[in-house]
């Protein structure tokens, strides 16, 4: 047997909101079952792409990073940009992209923090890479079912 996580998680959601909401009276409980049904649908959602996501937001971060090489003044956060532009996702296990995607995303507040202290073209273009990036990485995490 190969369990399949998404398949599991959405017919789990279909009996909660289709067979077990029905069964219980109105008040708290078929509320409160009612929401486990809906996050089941955006565990199994998110379960789906995690991976993906993860990488290519690491991927992005990177690509950004080696932009921002030449723009930036300082020599260590330079070298910090340099080691990360060309890291990359030994694993793709959800725990290391995601421990991976938050280094990178620490050394992207303080590339941001330092391209906004600099004034030059290149630094704004780098900066509205950052945005660019920081509304993608938005875009990404949406949830078919909207917000809750």
């Amino acid at each position: 047997m190969k369990p399949d996580p998404t398949r599991f998680l959405a017919v789990a959601a279909g009996h909660l909101l289709t067979h077990t909401v029905g069964a219980l009276g109105p008040g708290y409980e078929q509320s409160s079952v009612s929401v486990m049904g809906l996050v089941l649908t955006s565990v199994a959602e998110e379960f789906e792409r995690a991976a993906e996501r993860r990488v290519a937001e690491n991927r992005e971060l990177r690509r950004i990073f080696a932009a921002a090489e030449e723009v930036v003044a300082s020599g260590a956060l330079r070298e910090k940009l340099a080691c990360a532009a060309r890291g990359d996702d030994t694993s793709l296990s959800v725990s290391e992209l995601e421990r991976g995607n938050a280094e990178l995303r620490s050394l992207l507040i303080e590339l941001h923090a330092h391209v906004e202290e600099l004034d030059s073209e290149q630094s704004r273009k780098i900066e509205q890479e950052i945005w660019r990036e920081l509304v993608a990485s938005t875009e990404r995490r949406r949830l078919a079912i909207g917000p809750f």
